[in-house]
């Protein structure tokens, strides 16, 4: 009997690429292929790209250095918005032998006749303008929660942005894809769902391959909520201005929806968002929070801000720091600008020297870590739902409340991908919360 090929994984960036590499990686199986951890030999290493930020770039060398290390007669492909955006760069890395861009990385298997080295990377991607179709994604088996895509592209002309000239138009899956997966997620015993997509708040858009909206990102979460087998339902990051009351309001009501919020702020300083060229102004900001509040005052609320971007000055900045630490929120994804090709902030005047972006960025993260203390110890003395993770980490087992707060508790296997009702009792040292059990198994 033939020995089945090993293929492995490794993928970086965002939760959309997670669901993508994921749904590659099943169809590999169905290929025959079995899949194996990064780390171990296999015949073919898969590396799924990202381009948001400058690090990203500089991993992919280290990743084939590490898969070429494991076997180096390892074929090695590289998909994903790095590999639509810089292919010919990509191909002429040592050891890579495939690249493939955004509509052509879903039929990867299609592009292996065999696994023998090629002496230059072969590449295959499209004209952007040809992503334009919807490929359904979503991640299982990688961890306790699964990734569900509903949407992909984005209409969007962020200055500082590559993800619509790496991913495309603005594009859904149908009501019908989405409710299906979910169900497929549920049926595997999955715990919870978080939404993914470039743009989610503009799910419905280009659901038929047309740019009229059939359905809303209400009629979305809406529809989902009255899935069946599935406990947890969490938003990932969406827009502010796409974030409606309505959707708020669903949430706070909402049977399987949990009360967390990751909103894109990228700037506290109006000057900045219109450089930027963001949809809304820091009013409409202050407004989400207030109305999340109003209905949620237990929700976590994470911010996403970018600091250095050309034109931001002393005043500027502080003008963030000072919106963000009064404002009421949890914790902050801090970035620091980076410039990236073919973007119109990249030829912008008023470049902030990189010492100062750095020195920018360290504020900020101190702010976030005072953010999530206080978000915490706001949540001490509360009942909650945790899902627990399925790792043993130093002899405890984490989870996640529902509202987002980390915990912890001696390792107890039987716990794994189980959801509790449980005490929020004090704050450790790491930052995690120690808890009580107040209830059976939810």
């Amino acid at each position: 009997m033939e020995n089945k090929k090993k293929v492995a994984f490794y993928t970086l960036g965002c939760k959309l690429n997670f669901s993508e590499t994921s749904t590659i990686a099943r169809n590999f199986q169905d290929e025959g292929f079995e899949r194996v951890d990064f780390e171990e030999v296999a015949d073919m290493y898969v590396i799924n790209t990202c381009s948001v930020t400058e690090n990203a770039d500089k991993q992919f060398k280290q990743i084939v250095k590490k898969a070429l290390k494991a076997n180096e007669n390892a074929f090695v492909a590289a998909v994903g918005c790095y590999a639509q955006l810089k292919p010919e760069e990509l191909a002429a890395v040592d050891g890579v032998d495939l690249v493939l861009g955004a509509t052509e990385k879903f039929k990867i298997t299609d592009y292996i006749n065999d696994l023998s080295k090629n002496d230059m990377g072969e590449v295959h991607s499209c004209e952007i303008e040809e992503a334009d179709f919807y490929v359904g994604s979503y991640s299982i088996g990688d961890r306790t929660r699964a990734f569900l895509k509903v949407q992909d592209g984005c209409d969007y002309k962020c200055t500082y942005c590559t993800i619509p000239l790496a991913r495309g138009i603005s594009r859904s899956d149908t009501m019908e894809g989405v409710l299906k997966n979910a169900q497929e997620i549920s049926a595997k015993g999955i715990k919870e769902i978080v939404l993914t997509g470039v743009n989610i708040g503009d799910y419905g858009k280009g659901e038929f391959g047309n740019k009229k909206h059939e359905h809303t990102f209400l009629d979305l979460v809406t529809q989902l909520d009255r899935v069946e087998g599935i406990e947890r339902l969490r938003i990932s990051s969406i827009e502010p201005n796409l974030l409606k009351n309505e959707t708020i309001e669903l949430v706070s009501k909402s049977r399987a929806f949990v009360p967390h919020f990751h909103i894109p702020l990228q700037s506290g300083s109006n000057d900045i968002l219109k450089k930027m060229k963001r949809r809304y102004l820091r009013e409409l900001y202050v407004d989400r929070v207030n109305k999340i509040r109003e209905v949620m005052p237990h929700a976590c609320i994470g911010v996403d801000v970018i600091v250095g971007f050309p034109g931001e000055t002393d005043e500027h900045f502080l003008e963030t720091y000072h919106f963000l630490n009064e404002l009421d929120i949890s914790y902050l994804h801090v970035f620091t600008y980076s410039e990236r090709d073919n973007t119109a902030a990249a030829e912008m005047d008023g470049v902030v020297p990189k010492n100062v972006r750095a020195k920018r960025s360290k504020m900020l993260r101190g702010l976030s870590v005072k953010k999530r203390r206080a978000f915490y110890e706001s949540q001490i003395g509360t009942n909650r739902t945790v899902l627990f993770e399925s790792e043993n980490k130093e002899g405890y087992i984490h989870g996640f409340t529902e509202n987002y707060v980390k915990v912890k508790t001696p390792w107890n296997p039987e716990y794994a991908n189980t959801l509790h009702e449980i005490k929020l009792t004090h704050i450790d040292d790491d930052g995690s919360v120690r808890l009580e059990f107040v209830g059976v198994e939810v």
